[in-house]
């Protein structure tokens, strides 16, 4: 079972180094932890910016289900820009997700390894940005059942899957469990030297 994800140095290193128009599907998967085929279908009739949600309607997810997505200010800015962008150019493109106006029906794989191994991240998936969503959602307090429901995981079990612990996190875990105990090295003076 695969459990690459994106830390958030290799988040913004691959986000500069992409072109804009990859840019776009690259954001929404890293903070929402959406599917490739939900992003690329998206029309602008579908995103709120004023208010900052986006909405899949029942019928054009995997699980069929509609969902309602929060988006992070990051998301709604370089949506606003991506929006002004496209009218000027190409004022008839109802798609988000385009390239000069015509709808990305793909994440090109030869760009996206091209684009990962210039920038020393050879051998990343774009699925691994759904990884990294659930993963920073749960890290940042998010309950896991909202999290869900956001990413679209209908079951507990492939949701589980998608929340990868890192070393970081072990190591942070351990960090949390010493300031929780409130050991000191002095406090083993006991132990035999």
């Amino acid at each position: 079972m695969r459990k690459g994800f994106f830390l958030d140095e290799e988040y913004r290193l691959l986000r500069s180094a992409l072109a804009d128009h990859l840019k776009i599907p690259f954001i929404l998967a890293h903070w929402t932890g959406m599917r490739a085929g939900e992003i690329l279908s998206l029309r602008w009739e579908e995103i709120n910016l004023q208010e900052g949600w986006l909405r899949l309607e029942p019928g054009t997810t995997k699980n069929r289900r509609g969902r309602t997505i929060p988006l992070i200010q990051e998301v709604q800015d370089v949506l606003l820009r991506w929006k002004q962008v496209t009218l000027l150019r190409h004022p008839y493109c109802p798609w988000i997700c385009h390239f000069r106006g015509k709808q990305l029906k793909r994440i090109p794989k030869r760009t996206w390894d091209k684009t990962c191994e210039k920038v020393g991240l050879k051998g990343k998936l774009f699925h691994d940005l759904r990884r990294t969503a659930v993963r920073n959602m749960v890290r940042a307090g998010i309950p896991e059942r909202v999290a869900m429901e956001i990413s679209g995981h209908k079951t507990r079990s492939v949701f589980d899957r998608y929340d990868i612990v890192s070393e970081a996190d072990l190591s942070e875990a351990q960090r949390k469990l010493e300031i929780w105990a409130g050991k000191t090295p002095q406090d083993f003076d006991w132990l035999p030297r």
